[in-house]
């Protein structure tokens, strides 16, 4: 289903089926940078040059519908509402129903598109690009991208990224590990819980991420199989998950994850754990996956959409993204003194590739096993 704003949900997966049910449109606008006041328009530094010009343009469709952007995921409801506030003659609508779903929905619908834009992970804009139902569309600060994170042509291009990292349970863990090596160790026995490569992409990036750390990296997987065996030789594995257990994490059921940065931080400062929750970077080093975002091809309202991009894009958009606890994919974005010691600076994450990861998935998996299943 296609939400008005400012309704709010958490990432849901409904029926396909419903895609294509007719959606509301707001009512309601705030005060804008472009909005009119009498006969006066009120001024605003603008964002980039050709904003106002592109603005005229979105307004003349008056909507933007944007596949797969949850409000309570990555801060989306923030940018919705700046997205209101800038562009008052503009109505934005979205909905929720996963990278795979997205990129299934975008290929049923590909004679008659009722997305504008889709969000996904950098893995399923793979995909959208492979059926070709997204079109080349680079927006501002495109070219300060990692070309990792990037299509060339602009079929897709990174709008933020999440780090693989160690969320502790302080009440359950005396000393906070902060290395791979430091997981070896005995204090952890049977305290080390991680998603499964073969069935999540999570659990695949954890892998890289080990890897990376002993001297493997994209293209050799195979050190971060290794670590994974010998994390379960050691004993200190709890159990391997087969989606992300989140909830178990906050009720304290789950002393170490091997999970997202952006999970732990949420847990810590949103979520009520405070100083029981620690959200660790591994020392040696660690990957950053990929969240993109694509114009769709023959999208109803192309120039609308081209300015919510746009705004994505922008100093504005990447640092609402941090202040949602994931990585803007900007170089240089602004962060608040708070943010700033939240999300420190980490030099040892690699920008993850997502096509040299992809061909990798049937080696990871076939390594994996042979490593951290039971012999």
């Amino acid at each position: 289903m296609i939400h008005p704003l400012p309704s709010l949900r958490t990432r849901a997966l409904p029926a396909l089926a419903t895609l294509a049910a007719s959606f509301a449109l707001l009512t309601a606008a705030a005060p804008s940078a472009f909005a009119q006041s009498g006969a006066q328009a009120t001024a605003a530094a603008p964002l980039y040059p050709g904003e106002a010009e592109l603005y005229a343009k979105a307004a003349e469709e008056g909507l933007v519908v944007s596949f797969d952007t949850g409000p309570e995921w990555a801060n989306w409801k923030a940018l919705f509402a700046e997205f209101r506030k800038r562009y008052p003659k503009v109505e934005i609508t979205y909905n929720d129903i996963g990278s795979a779903a997205t990129v299934t929905a975008l290929d049923k619908s590909r004679r008659r598109p009722q997305a504008d834009t889709a969000y996904y992970f950098a893995g399923s804009a793979l995909d959208a690009v492979q059926k070709d139902v997204v079109a080349p569309f680079k927006p501002i600060n495109f070219d300060t991208l990692p070309k990792v994170f990037r299509d060339n042509d602009g079929r897709w291009f990174t709008i933020h990224s999440l780090n693989i990292a160690f969320l502790v349970n302080t009440k359950l863990v005396k000393h906070v590990p902060q290395s791979w090596a430091d997981l070896l160790k005995p204090e952890y026995k049977n305290a080390v819980v991680y998603l499964d490569p073969r069935s999540t992409g999570q659990g695949q990036v954890a892998v890289f991420a080990a890897a990376y750390a002993f001297g493997g990296n994209v293209d050799n997987p195979k050190p971060g199989a290794d670590f994974f065996g010998k994390l379960r030789d050691a004993g200190n594995v709890m159990r391997v998950e087969g989606t992300t257990p989140y909830a178990k994490f906050v009720k304290g059921e789950i002393p170490i994850l091997i999970g997202y940065e952006n999970d732990g931080l949420k847990a810590k400062y949103t979520d009520g754990m405070g100083d029981a929750a620690q959200v660790v970077i591994p020392k040696e080093a660690t990957v950053s996956a990929p969240y993109a975002i694509s114009l769709v091809k023959n999208g109803p309202n192309p120039e609308a959409a081209k300015l919510w991009l746009n705004l994505i894009m922008s100093p504005v958009g990447q640092s609402l993204f941090a202040q949602g606890y994931v990585r803007p994919a900007v170089p240089g974005t602004p962060f608040t003194a708070e943010m700033r010691a939240r999300m420190p600076d980490a030099p040892q994450v690699h920008p993850l590739d997502v096509a040299r990861a992809a061909a990798q998935k049937a080696e990871v998996d076939r390594l994996w096993s042979a490593a951290a299943l039971a012999k």
